[in-house]
């Protein structure tokens, strides 16, 4: 019995003694500043006199200060206690002092005594007395509580040692019972702002076996960021896990920072390839970054000639192509190795694609031709129905007139063939026709009856054809009566309703100008869809970079969705298979305004909030960038875990982001501070904002 109440004892002796350390390392009695005298659930109020803000460098607006009742120097801490704890403040704004009124009538009457004299300055010792003046040197300031940082016994084993807990918020106070306040000191203040909520870091072993962090700036108060107030150079961390299935903003006014943030988060989750730790398990991350500027495919000035496309050499023995692939619609003097993103609009197994790209690039054209052009499909017919394949045939044969006649380039290899494909009776109801327009329908019949017609023959036919059907004199008519009530036949039109939209084109002269928008995208060179072969690089865990710096906002716009529908698919598809070899993909959008669904656009089924909302399940992870946190559709707002928050400019964007996590409290601040890189962080591990000074992107 009495060994086991010394073991008892040892255990208690051992836990003050950690007690005491943990509250060592937080709380530094040197860095006293004053004590609390008001407090509730939110808010704190804490006396500080002139002498303690002096002696600790000053007290920042947004700063971090430290609340306990216990005296660090003790021995017997029972981290069990309820005082046994620190309650965490954030500095927001002066507080007001009952004898504030009468300090500062004094003040004022002091100042006028000494009016004139540039010499004196109203506090100087002979314009003051002593004792009034430590008096006046005592002020309010007000706090927001963001939480209580307690130590707590493993619960598995009681022999580990004490862990550092946090909760967001206080579980109790007393209002007469006073608190001493401390202003952390820079490794306090580093273990503070980098406190990870456990189960996040737990769930980073289990899900991905990888718990390593990196650097992503210091700690930075204010815009006037003083130096020596020994706090300037606390780092501040991030882990690259916690963007991996999650949803990452990046919001702020141009030239504040985003894009050297953006480099920053790629380059982290890239290097986790190389983990440094023994414990971590490397990952292959497949990253893409839609770069509408050519910033991060491309070096410039304003990066130093470091661009991100160049972190490959960081890897040992790095070899680019196997780690980074570039995009672009154009080739590019500085990356002899681009891929371009073309695709062979004429090839049969890209025609829907290609007619995707078309219907994407025009989904906001109105006018009826142009939507009903976009009504059509090319899914393969069954090959034992005859009289479908014919139709689905026709319908080709048209839709690729179409693209000749809008300057689409023609591969080598495509050949028209109208064989079988135009009833004899239709030619020559054409050729007998009694309409003004009868020498243009014998034209296009004499076309049609030749089975090796070119490209620009046939799209003249086939825009004759159309002014055929829709002449109610040229006979056409007769014909289809004739042709619907056939012996044996099978009583549809010869003319179905997609032929007429894909042959309707022609009667428009901007028809096919506006279907040309996307030629950029086509090459009569190329058979593979690169969407599939972005897909395979970012299953290979490599970085693909598209530039759309070259790109019309359509073009780049609908390639861009193209690309996203192809990821999400097909993890979505190996997600329902039950599939053990779902990549991990995480997107990066730049100016994401021109991408992502407007904020009042509430089509939950774009393939942009589809992402956001179901992303997480699939692997898919989102990093999008702009300037405004009001374009973005709510609910990818909603559905958002990673805040980077440069400054704003106005209290609409503001607003805005108070909806979120405790950005309220920063509101002033990031409207107010311009400076470059100068961010308020909240990420999936870290329980608060932290405002941080953001590195400058380096290879």
């Amino acid at each position: 019995m009495s060994i086991e109440k010394g073991l008892n004892s040892r255990r208690e002796n051992d836990k003050q003694v950690e007690s005491q350390q943990w509250f060592q390392k937080l709380i530094q009695v040197d860095q006293y500043v004053g004590d609390i005298y008001s407090i509730n659930y939110e808010t704190a109020r804490v006396i500080i006199h002139d002498f303690y803000r002096e002696k600790v460098g000053g007290i920042p607006s947004l700063s971090f200060l430290i609340a306990t009742r216990v005296d660090p120097r003790k021995t017997d801490i029972d981290f069990k206690k309820e005082d046994a704890s620190f309650v965490l403040l954030r500095v927001m704004d002066a507080a007001a002092l009952p004898q504030d009124k009468e300090a500062e009538r004094i003040r004022v009457e002091t100042a006028q005594r000494i009016s004139g004299e540039t010499e004196k300055h109203w506090d100087d010792a002979g314009s003051m007395d002593l004792r009034t003046k430590n008096i006046l040197g005592f002020a309010g300031v007000q706090c927001r509580i963001i939480g209580t940082f307690f130590l707590e016994e493993n619960g598995h084993n009681g022999e580990a040692p004490l862990n550092l807990k946090f909760g967001s918020d206080i579980s109790n106070y007393y209002p007469n019972r006073g608190l001493k306040v401390y202003k952390p000191n820079g490794k306090a203040l580093e273990q503070i702002v980098n406190y990870a909520d456990p189960s996040s870091i737990q769930a980073h072993i289990e899900k991905y076996g990888n718990t390593e962090r990196v650097k992503l700036g210091f700690v930075r108060y204010a815009s006037t960021n003083r130096k020596y107030q020994q706090v300037d150079d606390v780092p501040v961390y991030i882990y690259p896990a916690d963007l991996l299935s999650q949803k990452s903003a990046l919001f702020g006014m141009t030239r504040t920072g985003k894009s050297n943030t953006t480099k920053i988060i790629a380059k982290s989750v890239f290097e986790l390839r190389t983990t440094e730790k023994q414990e971590d398990r490397p990952l292959r991350i497949g990253q893409i970054i839609f770069d509408p500027n050519g910033e991060y495919a491309n070096e410039n000035v304003q990066d130093n000639n470091s661009a991100l496309k160049n972190v490959w050499q960081l890897l040992p023995n790095g070899v680019k192509a196997n780690e980074v692939v570039t995009y672009g619609i154009t080739r590019h003097p500085n990356d002899p190795d681009r891929t371009l993103m073309l695709l062979n609009f004429f090839e049969d197994e890209n025609l829907q694609i290609g007619k995707e790209i078309i219907d994407s690039i025009l989904s906001e054209d109105n006018t009826t031709y142009i939507k009903n052009f976009c009504q059509v499909s090319f899914e393969e017919p069954d090959a034992d129905d005859r009289s479908a394949l014919t139709r689905h045939n026709r319908r080709v044969l048209a839709y690729k007139s179409v693209l000749a006649r809008a300057g689409f380039a023609i591969p080598q290899n495509q050949r028209p063939n109208t064989r079988n494909l135009f009833n004899r009776d239709l030619l020559n109801a054409m050729q007998n026709s009694a309409s003004d327009n009868a020498p243009e329908y014998q034209s296009a019949a004499q076309i049609f009856g030749n089975q090796n017609p070119t490209w620009g023959q046939l799209a003249n036919a086939f825009e004759a054809l159309d002014k055929f059907i829709r002449d109610r004199n040229s006979g056409y008519q007769a014909f289809e009566t004739a042709y619907v009530n056939r012996p044996n036949g099978s009583g549809d039109r010869w003319a179905d309703e997609d032929l007429k939209k894909i042959i309707g084109i022609f009667q428009y002269p901007n028809g096919t100008r506006k279907i040309g928008k996307a030629a950029e995208q086509h090459s009569a060179d190329t058979t593979s869809d690169y969407a599939e072969d972005i897909y395979n690089h970012l299953m290979q865990g490599k970085l693909v970079i598209i530039d759309q710096s070259s790109g019309e906002p359509e073009l780049n716009k609908s390639s861009a969705t193209r690309i996203m529908t192809k990821i999400f698919k097909e993890n979505q598809r190996r997600f329902i298979q039950g599939a053990t070899n779902i990549p991990e993909i995480l997107v990066y959008v730049e100016e994401a305004h021109n991408i992502l669904p407007a904020g009042n656009d509430l089509d939950l089924s774009d393939i942009w909030v589809r992402t956001a909302k179901e992303g997480s399940k699939y692997r898919i992870g989102m990093v999008y960038a702009t300037q405004e946190v009001s374009s973005i559709q709510k609910n990818i707002l909603k559905n958002t875990a990673n805040w980077f928050i440069s400054h704003l400019n106005n209290t609409d964007e503001t607003k805005e982001l108070c909806k979120y996590y405790d950005f309220a409290d920063f509101e002033p601040s990031i409207r107010r501070a311009q400076d470059k890189g100068f961010l308020r962080v909240k990420t999936l591990s870290n329980l608060f904002v932290i405002p941080v000074q953001v590195d400058k992107f380096e290879v």
